[in-house]
């Protein structure tokens, strides 16, 4: 069995979610480096955009707005600064890229998945019956009714809009939206968007998915989970089976299955990390590079982190969001980022975007033991990316974690508000 350093695994996992630079033939015919669009300073396209997707596989949503929403800001981690219309267009016009469906929890995945997710929409049919304690088979048929003679809405809009009398039907929103979860779940609705408000617009899948992947063949659920693993696997690069069954949700006995059908395949190579007890997978198209020179906030729903138990292998970083624990309890703070740097995690910040004020509050700073002297100084100049992204023209360093005073003295003057 083919071995790897962790440092290695490190870097395949850093490169496979896009966060190494590319790669070309040098004349001495060794790999040379090649900066990045991010590094370019360029302007990222819709190809930018489709090739970041295509290295992602999913993008959590979430509705949390302290900083930015979710969806967004794996893309800027690895892009830089983007014009989020981009997510919109690929999202809401033709040719739709992608659509919203539980692919890992909420999450937009490529449009083309819609047909090998359709064992899972079965799985949540045959659960109505365990919903309809809660919503009546007869309020579901009538929202799927009211969806699609008024789609696209929302589940206020059914509320306020919808042609109906309370005799005649008799529901309210939270019924309303609690069917449009079941009818999303199972595949009889898509989202088509969202409102400024967050709110999912729901509409048939006809009127949302292209036709083209509505009529591809349904795989069968094993060949779906094969395709799911397939893409799980590039995006870690490298990962146990436990890391790749949790990209998709899926459990480890149908990710090992496909992992064997894949390991057959030639598409995926057994191997030893050091310091891992569980044997991992290596991806046929995996990239080790020579080194990676990242630098980027990372948000506490992007793949590279969301695996807690990966991310400490890994990175030797301990993590967990505290957005849930009451605030007496938190240890770093209520929106924490790690900070990449090279190929390793070298601190954590609690961000928040004042709106009103048009500042970027860094509630915490600190260092992980092993970050490097000029951690502050290429945190500050992270900082400063992220808040003109973000339209925001100042930052204000509040005084709590070990990095907080080295960070307040290195941001320049217009940087702190």
């Amino acid at each position: 069995m083919e071995k790897l350093s962790l440092a290695q695994a490190r870097r395949i996992a850093l490169a496979a979610q896009g966060f190494a630079v590319a790669k070309r033939a040098a004349n001495d015919g060794q790999s040379a480096d090649r900066p990045s669009p991010r590094d370019r300073q360029s302007t990222p396209t819709m190809r930018t955009f489709q090739r970041t997707l295509e290295r992602t596989g999913v993008l959590q949503v979430d509705s949390v707005n302290v900083l930015q929403r979710a969806h967004y800001m794996p893309l800027y981690s690895r892009m830089g600064g983007y014009d989020v219309e981009l997510l919109k267009r690929a999202s809401e016009r033709s040719p739709r890229r992608m659509v919203e469906y539980w692919a890992h929890v909420q999450a937009f995945m490529p449009v083309e998945l819609w047909p090998v997710m359709q064992h899972r929409m079965d799985h949540y049919r045959e659960r109505r019956a365990k919903w309809s304690r809660e919503v009546p088979q007869r309020v579901i048929d009538e929202v799927y009714a009211a969806v699609r003679d008024l789609g696209p809405v929302t589940a206020k809009d059914l509320d306020d809009g919808a042609p109906r009398t309370k005799e005649n039907w008799g529901w309210n929103w939270s019924k309303a939206r609690l069917a449009l979860d079941v009818l999303f779940m199972s595949g009889d609705l898509a989202i088509a968007g969202r409102t400024t408000q967050f709110e999912p617009r729901y509409d048939l899948p006809e009127r949302v998915i292209p036709a083209r992947i509505l009529d591809a063949p349904i795989p069968t659920a094993p060949e779906a989970h094969v395709e799911l693993v397939r893409r799980a696997a590039r995006s870690h690069g490298v990962g146990t089976a436990k890391d790749i069954a949790d990209y998709y949700r899926m459990s480890v006995a149908d990710t090992l299955a496909a992992l064997r059908t894949l390991q057959e395949a030639g598409e995926v190579t057994p191997v030893k990390v050091d310091g891992w007890r569980k044997p991992a997978y290596l991806h046929a198209a995996a990239r080790l590079p020579r080194r990676v020179t990242a630098r980027a906030l990372l948000s506490p729903f992007d793949p590279l982190v969301w695996e807690r138990e990966r991310t400490e292998a890994l990175f030797d970083f301990f993590y967990r969001i505290e957005i849930y624990t009451p605030a007496h309890k938190r240890v770093h703070g209520y929106y924490v980022l790690p900070f990449l740097l090279g190929d390793r995690i070298v601190g954590r910040v609690d961000l928040k975007a004042d709106r009103r004020s048009g500042l970027l509050i860094v509630k915490a700073a600190y260092a992980e033991p092993s970050a490097p002297e000029d951690t502050a100084e290429q945190l500050a100049e992270e900082l400063e990316r992220l808040a003109g992204w973000l339209g925001l023209g100042g930052i204000v360093v509040e005084p709590r974690g070990d990095l907080a005073p080295a960070l307040s003295i290195v941001l320049p003057a217009w940087a702190r508000g």
